[in-house]
């Protein structure tokens, strides 16, 4: 069997990209932090050449850009610092209220099935309140119990915090020369279309990332001025952490949500109230779903609001959660693709008959 240039070509790339997609599902594990660091370089590189370009040598931008998005990150934890100082107390002298109400509500309510509940509420009410007057040795001792148990995960745990800022360096010090190296592995002849192509990508995905802050600053502002029109007194701590987290899909909501319900349950210890963090997170679900996440990202990166929302179920379901982090980069990686394509086909002889 005699095959064509043609053939041969596409069967030598065929085999490529089989063996590449080989090696990197058995290194996955392995990549992970090197992807993850890809990532964080890809998002801070701007910062570092801008930086570069004002005279500031290169090493120094990187170190004052990746130190600041450390202390980004770490500000986002420390959002939470007030809120467990502040419920923690609390929840301890809520508890013994919480369990008598809990107990006078729920076991007449389940009695009407013929469910017969009888909890042992002053065994249940000392040992939550041992386990919060505890200094943190019982949990220290169940943490270190854990990590000889699951040795490895631990170790892998600590390993990628310690590896990604690491990687994260090296990627940011080279990048520029990293990027050309790989433009130099693409054939001749094709250097210049998929390096156009490649631009167009960027500057679509600068869009996204553009339009995803502006989402999480309008969440942010908005979850924290209605808590604070409800009179929660964690308002600001509550309502910015939960429009800051929501660049991580369901988990980031599902924490505001969590603490928003627990400040609700502390401070008021009514029905009223969790109906009050029910109207104000649902009301920010639909504003940052079919308003916000739309107009801000979708508009930014060509895709009208039907599209972003098809785009987020049909990733979801495709590929779970993971799918819904990446559904919109990649939506504009192919809007990109589909105008090329679109271009192409136009100018064909077959559209043109």
């Amino acid at each position: 069997m005699t095959l064509s240039p043609t053939q041969r070509q596409t069967l030598t790339w065929t085999a490529l990209a089989l063996a590449a997609a080989l090696l990197l599902w058995l290194l996955a594990p392995v990549l992970t932090p090197f992807l993850v660091a890809a990532v964080l370089a890809y998002v801070l590189h701007p910062m570092v050449e801008r930086l570069a370009r004002r005279g500031l040598p290169r090493v120094l931008a990187v170190l004052l850009v990746e130190v600041l998005a450390l202390l980004a990150a770490l500000s986002l934890l420390l959002l939470l610092v007030p809120v467990l100082i502040k419920e923690v107390p609390a929840l301890k002298a809520q508890i013994p209220p919480l369990l008598d109400r809990l107990d006078h509500t729920l076991a007449p309510w389940l009695a009407q099935f013929g469910i017969q509940v009888n909890l042992d509420l002053a065994s249940l009410k000392a040992w939550l309140v041992q386990l919060l007057d505890d200094k943190g040795d019982d949990w220290l001792a169940a943490a270190l119990s854990s990590a000889r148990l699951g040795g490895s995960v631990m170790l892998s745990l600590v390993g990628n915090a310690v590896l990604v800022p690491v990687v994260l360096f090296y990627l940011l010090s080279d990048w520029s020369a990293l990027v050309a190296r790989l433009q130099a592995l693409v054939p001749p002849r094709l250097r210049a279309p998929v390096i156009a192509f490649l631009d167009e990508c960027d500057a679509v995905l600068g869009q996204y990332l553009r339009g995803q802050v502006l989402v999480m600053v309008a969440l942010a502002l908005f979850y924290a001025a209605a808590l604070a029109l409800a009179r929660f007194d964690l308002a600001l701590p509550v309502g910015v952490f939960t429009g800051l987290a929501v660049f991580v899909p369901y988990i980031g909501f599902g924490l505001g949500l969590a603490l928003a319900v627990l400040a609700a349950l502390l401070q008021f210890g009514t029905l009223a109230a969790l109906g009050w963090v029910a109207l104000i997170y649902g009301t920010g679900q639909v504003l940052e779903s079919f308003v916000l996440t739309p107009r801000l990202v979708g508009e930014r990166i060509g895709l009208s609001p039907l599209a972003v929302i098809f785009a987020l179920m049909a990733f979801g379901q495709l590929f779970g959660f993971v799918g819904v982090l990446v559904a919109l980069p990649a939506s504009a990686v192919a809007v990109v693709a589909a105008r090329r394509l679109r271009a192409a086909y136009v100018a064909s002889e077959i559209y043109r008959g």
